[in-house]
């Protein structure tokens, strides 16, 4: 089929929680917290040397996440992974004074910022943002961050499960302090795109290097046409059909062919691709 509804897997996570988004169900009565929510291709392992090229996650976080940073395709390569992992998050809902940690205050050196990861200090080091419900960033490989608590996001990376642990706040979880100050470029964060609508309904939230990444709001029914990249649909509200089959919130879904596409006049939905350069047209509900 053209259009493949994604599998769900839940990731228990300590800095989870046990209420979760409304589209999923909370966690029962004594039960792990979750942390992550995972969409997958229905047989297929994430993260394997053929895999797609993207992965989908929902984050739900109670508690502040590592300080820590992942490789680009090279450095990723030369340790046998596929590739390496930019990523990108939308968020969805933050509590007040919430905060993403993207990239250090100051340029720092590996060697200062090792020394750093070793005493603590680059928890103060990393410049912590205040964000907000639909704040969007994309991070690219090498950048240093972390995710505070009070935060539902989705996260849209590179297909691959690979995380260098830089510091912990103090936890027995294992560090990757050789490989992560490798990886690492600790500069500023500098927003490598600025959003920006297109058409009506229609925003781009990033494009590229590694995947473009489009936020759709509004109704319509048309064909959806790529020009051979594979796409990832993920609807937060509102909903429609795909291939004469549902299109609801709190699913992902693979699209690899033409396929008609019908969104509610509430509809607001992500949708990622591989590699830069936007798609046009991608969707027409007037043609």
């Amino acid at each position: 089929m053209p259009a493949t509804r994604l599998t769900i897997k839940r990731v228990e996570k300590p800095w989870g929680r046990r209420d979760l988004w409304p589209a999923f169900d909370p966690v029962p009565e004594g039960g792990a917290p979750i942390g992550e929510i995972w969409f997958e291709v229905p047989g297929e392992q994430d993260g394997s040397t053929d895999g797609p090229a993207l992965l989908i996650k929902y984050l739900f976080t109670s508690d502040r996440l590592s300080v820590q940073v992942h490789p680009d395709d090279a450095t990723a390569q030369k340790q046998g992974y596929p590739r390496g992992k930019d990523e990108a998050w939308v968020i969805l809902a933050a509590d007040p004074h919430a905060s993403i940690a993207i990239g250090t205050l100051h340029p720092m050196t590996r060697d200062e910022l090792r020394a750093a990861a070793e005493d603590g200090s680059i928890e103060h080091l990393l410049d912590w943002k205040a964000v907000k419900k639909d704040d969007s960033f994309y991070t690219p490989a090498g950048t240093v961050h972390a995710i505070g608590p009070g935060l539902t996001l989705i996260e849209v990376q590179q297909n691959v499960d690979l995380t260098y642990r830089l510091y912990d706040y103090g936890s027995s979880r294992e560090l990757h302090l050789d490989a992560g100050v490798a990886s690492s470029n600790p500069v500023p964060y500098v927003a490598p795109y600025k959003p920006h609508a297109i058409a009506e309904g229609r925003t781009i939230l990033a494009d590229g290097p590694k995947f473009v990444l489009e936020r759709w709001s509004g109704g319509g029914s048309g064909t959806l046409k790529s020009d051979g990249r594979p796409l990832w649909l993920v609807p937060m509200s509102g909903g429609g059909q795909i291939d004469n089959g549902p299109l609801e919130a709190g699913g992902a879904w693979l699209v690899t062919g033409d396929v008609p596409l019908t969104l509610s006049d509430d509809a607001d939905m992500l949708v990622a691709y591989p590699d830069s350069g936007v798609i046009e047209p991608l969707w027409d509900p007037a043609g």
